[in-house]
């Protein structure tokens, strides 16, 4: 063999290697961002000398670390007092009986369902012996009752049809507890539900950011890792994670959501996500936790640990004057929702906002 074809063959090899190595590169540069696996804790050291047996290390009680996302998890599930019937925004029948009538009566009249249309339905009874109204119960004794229905939420206002279906179940309770309904004007209820509904309609508020990889993409498990970092748990929805409230029984302050397919892919780390969004639902969420801040906080400290760019639904850069006035007009909705007496994340607010 020449030196020109040893040197032609030398060359061949080189650009193939080169070639390789370059597509190697490139599949690893397009691979999603995985999370750093977790430091796995070093074994423990054997006793030293000529022991015969080994030292059994001292057992440890299996225990949680209060900080842990189950612990806040667990928090978010205590089941809250369900807030009860409120003239502001119910209709309210009261519901006169002859004699005190019993919890388990009481739960055996009840309706199949608790809506009336798309409007919550609800029945309460005056306990006998504390005065106080409640859902009924087994074991306790009511001497009079009260049937209502929502005048509106996020599906608008109460109307005639829904007022009717609601006359027709508490009228249907009141005869199997042998009670007397006294039912207030339809028109006037239908209309003050609609100027609840234009109020509503008027101060909702459900804000979201997106955030957009500038480069590399991310797999699920990375976002979950840097998301847990800022304090946010799994949710219940493949894909989507909450920030817990301050406060067990209320709605998380903040969501954040990606695409459920690549949550629920055989091997997610493989998939390749570009893009998340950061939602906050304004009426849902108390005005001490601030959450607008705590969400524009997150959404900068997630872009700068992941390589990303926080942009608006036409998918410009949101600059952050453009926050300042969002927050600004916030401040004047939690204002007129307090002088509502419907104020963010409260009872009432939450029911008429959901």
């Amino acid at each position: 063999m020449s030196t020109l074809q040893i040197s032609l063959a030398i060359l061949g090899g080189l650009i193939l290697a080169i070639v390789v190595a370059h597509s190697a590169w490139s599949a690893r540069k397009n691979l999603p961002r995985r999370a750093t696996p977790d430091p796995v804790a070093a074994p423990p050291p054997k006793p030293a000398g000529d022991a015969p047996f080994e030292v059994e290390p001292e057992r440890q009680e299996p225990g949680f670390d209060r900080d842990s996302s189950l612990d806040v998890l667990t928090a978010m599930t205590v089941p809250e007092k369900k807030p009860g019937l409120d003239a502001l925004i119910d209709v309210i029948a009261p519901v006169l009986v002859e004699a005190p009538v019993s919890g388990e009566a009481a739960l055996a009249a009840m309706p199949a369902t608790r809506r009336a249309g798309s409007k919550p339905f609800a029945i309460e009874g005056l306990r006998t012996d504390t005065g106080t109204w409640e859902t009924p119960v087994p074991g306790q004794r009511y001497g009079a009752f009260q049937a209502g229905v929502q005048l509106a939420n996020r599906t608008g206002a109460l109307n005639q049809i829904e007022f009717s279906e609601f006359v027709m179940k508490a009228q249907a309770f009141a005869d199997a507890i042998d009670g007397q309904p006294e039912f207030p004007d339809m028109l006037d209820e239908v209309a003050r539900a609609r100027e609840l509904d234009n109020f509503a309609s008027a101060h909702d508020a459900q804000l979201s950011f997106t955030l957009r990889a500038k480069n590399t993409a991310w797999s699920p498990g990375y976002v979950h890792q840097s998301a847990a970092k800022l304090g946010f748990v799994t949710g219940s929805i493949p894909g989507r994670m909450v920030l817990p409230a301050s406060e067990s029984g209320h709605a998380p302050i903040l969501g954040l959501a990606f695409d459920t397919q690549a949550a629920m892919a055989e091997d997610p780390e493989q998939t390749a996500l570009r893009e998340l969004t950061l939602s906050l639902d304004v009426p849902q969420v108390l005005r001490s936790e601030q959450p607008f801040v705590r969400m524009c906080e997150a959404a900068i400290a997630l872009a700068t640990g992941m390589d990303g760019v926080i942009i608006d639904d036409q998918g410009q850069p949101i600059r952050p004057e453009a926050m300042e006035v969002i927050h600004a007009d916030l401040e004047q909705l939690y204002d007129t929702l307090e002088g509502r007496d419907m104020p963010a994340g409260s009872a009432l607010g939450r029911r008429l906002f959901s």
